[in-house]
């Protein structure tokens, strides 16, 4: 598979990339593996208290109420790609752990963010909150459901360490690092939030080790470690990775600030609420007029209606930011595409990730 190359079309226009088929069969052995494990745990753990059942219960909704699985999906790819045979349920172990350990994420992100809503269904802490407050139980019901949220995401964090014990130890260092990474990004991100004044570089840094190597860059070397081929093709993973992952992360921010809540799971402006420190909004901010950067100096407002998210939304693309993010998101794909074409994978796994790679930079959710 050559190099395409696509020309630039307004986001509000564009059809979702369709899902590679490829990744349903992947993300159907993941789910099957994630499902064993915490069968097993809420019948082990609801047999020492019934009360145990509802944090557990909880976690696995979550994890079965939707996501692309692309973290297992670039693993696998690199793995079969550098030399391991595809049915080895070793990758789908580690492909479980990081969708486990994405879950993790995604559950102390809310409560962080005080978002409401993931994936079409009550946040994990919500749903405790709610549950205090139905049973009128003694104390804070706030700090009850960020209590039990707090402790699912960590046992997502716990399974998906128990994934990995069969995996070589260069996988397991990969594996680590890309946990130390994601927690540096997410304290770089609540920094930034915090700070209320985004810059480029702090956006992209940000994108970068919150998101952009651990969705891409690290997978893709756990994969290679995982079938022991790693100093092999660590260069071209990384070429690959690292600019594949900045892209998702921009069209992760156009997806928060403007993109279609019914397909997101997630209130579209939450982004916007929070003051979500982005690329789309460092650009808007330094190309805008006084009565527009009046406007976007609303941003980061919790208490912001439709109506001014709508208003932030016009600004976002009348400044021209969209187009520029859209612009970068099709260059970093493209540069991406190039070095991944180049490298020493097999030919099946280079077409596999090239498609992968339309697919997260084109997705509509």
């Amino acid at each position: 598979m050559g190099i395409v190359l696509r020309p630039f079309v307004d986001s509000r226009v564009v059809a979702s990339a369709p899902a590679p088929a490829h990744l349903a069969a992947t993300a159907a052995r993941v789910d099957a593996r994630i499902q064993a494990l915490l069968n097993s745990e809420i019948a082990r753990w609801s047999a020492v208290n019934p009360q145990l059942m509802a944090p557990l219960r909880s976690l696995q909704a979550l994890v079965m109420a939707g996501g692309k699985r692309l973290r297992p999906a670039f693993c696998y790819w690199a793995f079969v790609g550098a030399g391991g045979h595809p049915e080895d349920p070793l990758v789908i172990d580690a492909g479980a752990g990081l969708e486990l350990l994405h879950t993790f994420a995604l559950v102390h992100d809310d409560v962080m963010d005080g978002s409401a809503t993931r994936r079409g269904m009550d946040a994990v802490h919500v749903q405790f909150i709610n549950t205090h407050e139905a049973a009128q139980r003694r104390g804070e019901a706030r700090r009850f459901g960020e209590g039990v949220a707090i402790l699912v995401g960590d046992l997502a964090f716990v399974y998906a360490d128990l994934l990995l014990v069969g995996a070589p130890r260069s996988a397991i260092d990969i594996f680590t690092e890309l946990r130390v990474e994601v927690n540096i990004g997410q304290y770089l991100d609540l920094v930034g939030t915090a700070t209320g004044n985004p810059t480029l570089e702090a956006a992209r840094q940000i994108g970068v080790y919150k998101s952009g190597k651990y969705t891409v860059e690290r997978p893709l070397h756990l994969g290679a470690a995982l079938a022991g081929q790693f100093e092999r093709h660590d260069t071209a993973l990384t070429r690959f990775g690292i600019p594949l992952g900045e892209a998702f992360q921009l069209r992760d921010d156009l997806l928060g600030a403007l993109g279609d809540d019914g397909l997101t799971g997630k209130p579209v402006g939450d982004d916007l609420r929070e003051g979500k420190p982005t690329a789309l909004l460092a650009h808007a901010l330094a190309s805008c007029t006084a009565n527009q950067a009046e406007i976007l100096g609303t941003v980061g407002d919790p208490e912001l209606d439709d109506d001014r998210v709508r208003a932030i939304q016009e600004v976002l693309r009348a400044t021209g930011a969209e187009g520029i993010v859209e612009r970068q998101i099709s260059t970093l794909r493209d540069d991406s595409i190039a070095a991944i074409e180049s490298s020493a994978l097999s030919r099946p796994a280079i077409n596999a990730l090239v498609e992968l790679a339309f697919f997260v930079t084109d997705r509509n959710h």
